[in-house]
């Protein structure tokens, strides 16, 4: 019987064993299309290394099908089936979890961490990382990353200065995508740097249970934007930007969109009230 994609990947889902003969194709395709980045240990190359709990966490069987058939290999994405790309995960995983772990380095105390006070604002962050790196997501509801784009020069189009178009001729539109999402996991927890102030001068409530809430959330979002994007698939991150939507929305409903004292809730143009909750 045909073995179809769809019964793979809800397989992976579930938690079901994938058959010895998907290994065995996968390590022998492993051998002729990820080893030279990957190593044949799947310890890494020039590629990241393919084993360990962290890997294994991070890309159940149906997401790493879904990236290896979408972006791999680097150098021609798309090029393998899915059921190469099947193959390829059962490998991966079975062998990433069979692979004999190296002997911990002996490492002295470390010391302690570097210290990185915050340099902007909560406001100079937002519209420096956040505000651009969402609208980036955002884009993919009306423009599949996947378009041609067009000839010349971006960054030197007339109508002056567009910092968002510096790149767009070095990387593709999943490239893009990608990156904006590991921005936004990356970032977040840049809201709570102790010390930073907000827009007014007030601190950030970095302490503040629901600011801790919603900085996750919006780290979890990131992470979420990322694997959707690996799908390369642009319904899927249409489909998500919901998410990063809700996860500005919550925030910006408790610590940042109040009206002055006597003024309409939909007045939201007074500053003085942002980063606390009364």
């Amino acid at each position: 019987m045909k073995r179809s994609l769809f019964n793979v990947t809800v397989a992976g889902m579930f938690g079901m064993v994938l058959s010895a003969q998907d290994v065995t194709r996968g390590g022998t395709l492993f051998k002729q299309q990820c080893a030279s980045c990957h190593g044949e240990d799947l310890k890494g190359r020039g590629g990241p290394p393919l084993e360990g709990a962290d890997f294994t966490s991070r890309w159940p069987t149906s997401s790493l099908i879904d990236k290896i058939r979408s972006t791999m290999p680097q150098d021609n994405p798309g090029k393998l089936t899915g059921g190469q790309a099947a193959d390829l995960a059962a490998y991966i995983q079975q062998t990433g979890r069979t692979a004999p772990s190296a002997a911990p380095a002996t490492v002295s105390a470390p010391g302690p961490g570097p210290d990185f006070p915050a340099v902007g604002n909560l406001q100079q962050l937002m519209r420096g990382i956040m505000f651009p790196n969402s609208n980036i997501i955002f884009t993919v509801q009306t423009h599949d990353p996947a378009e041609n784009k067009k000839s010349g020069n971006a960054a030197a189009a007339d109508g002056g200065f567009n910092w968002s178009m510096w790149g767009s001729d070095l990387y593709s539109g999943w490239d893009i995508v990608d990156y904006a999402a590991i921005a936004l996991a990356e970032s977040a927890p840049l809201m709570l740097t102790p010390g930073r102030r907000c827009e007014n001068g007030k601190p950030v409530p970095v302490n503040d249970r629901d600011w801790i809430r919603f900085t996750k959330e919006m780290a979890e979002v990131g992470r979420a934007t990322y694997r959707a994007a690996q799908t390369r698939n642009q319904e899927k991150v249409s489909e998500i930007t919901g998410d990063v939507a809700d996860a500005c929305l919550h925030c910006h409903e408790v610590f940042r969109d109040k009206a002055r004292p006597g003024r309409v809730l939909s007045d939201l143009t007074s500053k003085e009230l942002r980063c606390t909750k009364d």
